[in-house]
């Protein structure tokens, strides 16, 4: 392979289609520093949905409204930003876009680790911080289009299976980690007084803002260290011209089922199980149960996005081979099955429903994890490449939007209700990837 020319932090002559043209090392070292960079973006997206289930027992006294709102605020703030990051790319550079990125997401971890310290912290604040942790899930429409450029189609669905399927394993790390931190006081910070529960159990619910602020800054290190741009410039007139293409509209609402239920459940499954089967449950009140014998969610949350991570990092090279329509079209299917029969136990008669509620749980966000492989994988097939990063910004920004749609239904309805209305979107649009994209003489195959 020939010596790529240089200007500065800029490659001049990169083609990711010809071998001469392309560094096979640069393209894998960039996906790496930004996949790492992506695990702590969605650590922070999904910061609050680990920190609001232990608020009640540090002394804040929220309802369960408030609750399924301030975890459904990230999900507003994360898509809005995306909708922004999905033009960066193009004008900021790879290297300035990770840079500068990974150190906007210490902010809310510093806010976060300052508010869950005093229960007299207002409402109105702790929404406030809510809407900043966005920043983690609206990245994603930055970095996934910007590292598209750096590989061949042919690599197209490996590279962004892998960076988007161990980026999402942020969502797991938070969940499981945040608990786990906040059982002890962290190295150095000994200074600052522990927090304990009604029941007397000493607890360090900060931690879970602040063990990942050194990750952080390591990585924004990394970025302006190692990474480099390459020449695809647009302004933002020529990037809107996506919107004329018919493709845009039908993967937007494909990616709705797939990341959007993806990010919506996992941010809000900790309460659902909590309001429906445990402490905060009828069955905590009805004297059949002693409250310790009853199932926390946020115990078992980090086990349903960790599955939809990994299917859809392994997925990636299986989407290459064979191409992602058909994984969409499978993943669909396999949604619209497991939702229908989770819907079925969330109106339980025992706390004994929880366990086929949450393996139809488990079902589904594996099946999502494939058609979010899937889809990503269509998309630089069917579209151009300047267009295919402008569509993948622009319809993981809506589905960033899943964690508030869910936590705005989960107010306005019953959870067995909102499953029900889940169950028929997943059939809708899985008709339209059979039509378009995965039967046999379909229009877009991809």
């Amino acid at each position: 392979m020939s010596q790529l020319a240089t200007t500065g932090r800029v490659l001049t002559d990169w083609n990711p289609e010809d071998p001469e043209r392309w560094d096979k090392r640069l393209a894998w070292r960039t996906l790496a520093v930004s996949t790492f960079s992506m695990i702590i973006a969605f650590c922070v997206w999904y910061l609050v949905s680990a920190v609001a289930p232990k608020l009640d027992q540090v002394g804040f006294t929220l309802t369960k409204d408030q609750l399924y709102w301030l975890v459904a605020v990230p999900g507003v703030s994360g898509g809005l930003i995306r909708l922004g990051y999905m033009f960066l790319p193009p004008v900021v550079g790879t290297r300035r876009l990770v840079g500068i990125t990974s150190l906007l997401f210490a902010l809310p971890m510093l806010g976060w680790f300052a508010a869950v310290r005093n229960p007299a912290t207002p409402y109105w604040w702790l929404m406030v911080l809510a809407a900043l942790t966005g920043i983690g899930g609206g990245c994603f429409s930055g970095y996934m289009p910007s590292t598209g450029y750096f590989f061949p189609k042919r690599l197209a669905g490996t590279a962004l299976g892998l960076q988007a399927g161990i980026g999402n394993f942020g969502v797991s790390l938070i969940q499981f980690l945040g608990p786990w931190v906040m059982g002890f006081g962290l190295l150095g910070l000994g200074a600052v007084a522990a927090q304990t529960t009604s029941s007397g159990h000493v607890i360090y619910v900060y931690n879970a803002a602040i063990v990942l602020v050194p990750w952080t800054i390591a990585a924004a290190i990394l970025a302006f260290w190692l990474l480099k741009d390459v020449p695809i410039k647009a302004n933002f007139r020529q990037q809107i011209d996506i919107f004329s293409n018919r493709n845009t509209w039908i993967l937007t609402l494909v990616y709705i089922m797939t990341f959007g239920a993806f990010s919506g459940f996992a941010a809000q499954l900790a309460l659902i199980v909590n309001n429906t089967f445990g402490k905060d449950s009828v069955f905590a009140t009805s004297g059949a149960y002693k409250v310790s014998d009853l199932p926390l969610g946020a115990a078992y949350a980090f086990l349903a996005p960790l599955i939809g991570s990994l299917v859809r990092a392994l997925a990636g090279p299986l989407c290459d081979r064979f191409g992602g329509a058909v994984f969409t079209f499978i993943g669909g299917v396999g949604m619209v099955a497991s939702a229908a029969v989770a819907s079925a136990f969330l109106t339980p008669s025992s706390p004994r429903a929880f366990w086929p509620f949450l393996t139809a749980m488990l079902v589904l966000f594996f099946f999502s994890g494939l058609g979010n492989a899937g889809t990503f994988k269509q998309m630089p097939m069917i579209l151009p490449p300047r267009q295919a990063g402008g569509v993948i910004g622009w319809t993981a920004g809506i589905a960033a939007f899943g964690p508030f749609f869910v936590g705005a239904a989960l107010t306005a309805v019953s959870a067995h209700a909102f499953f029900i209305g889940a169950t028929v979107y997943f059939a809708f649009c899985t008709v339209l990837v059979w039509v378009f994209y995965a039967r046999p003489n379909a229009p877009h195959r991809g």
